[in-house]
């Protein structure tokens, strides 16, 4: 199998802050990326320690947001110069992988 490198980046969100339209935006109509996926977290908690989760009782609008998203390293060092500002210190995680190329 043919591959080739890339960097995850990974970024913590929860719905109230309404940044996930802005960032997948940014993602997708201006920055390209390859690919990205958002995930919607049942239950999480963060420094502040407040739990946000979803019960049949209490449906938060708050819950956790996942968003991961992929590229070349020299475009993701490009992207991350561009949304750092936007992330709080500590809810972003990146680390170098590789993808099938498939050439």
């Amino acid at each position: 199998m043919k591959s080739r490198p890339v960097t995850m980046v990974r970024i913590y969100l929860t719905e109230g802050t309404h940044q996930y339209q802005e960032l997948m935006s940014l993602l997708h109509d201006k920055a390209q990326v390859a690919g990205v996926t958002a995930f919607r977290g049942l239950a999480g908690f963060g420094k502040s320690g407040t739990m946000h989760s979803s019960t049949l009782l209490d449906m938060s609008l708050d819950l956790p947001i996942v968003l991961e998203f992929f590229d070349a390293p020299g475009k993701i060092e490009q992207v991350l110069e561009q949304i750092e500002p936007l992330i709080e210190p500590g809810h972003m995680v990146t680390w170098s992988a590789n993808v099938n190329s498939g050439e």
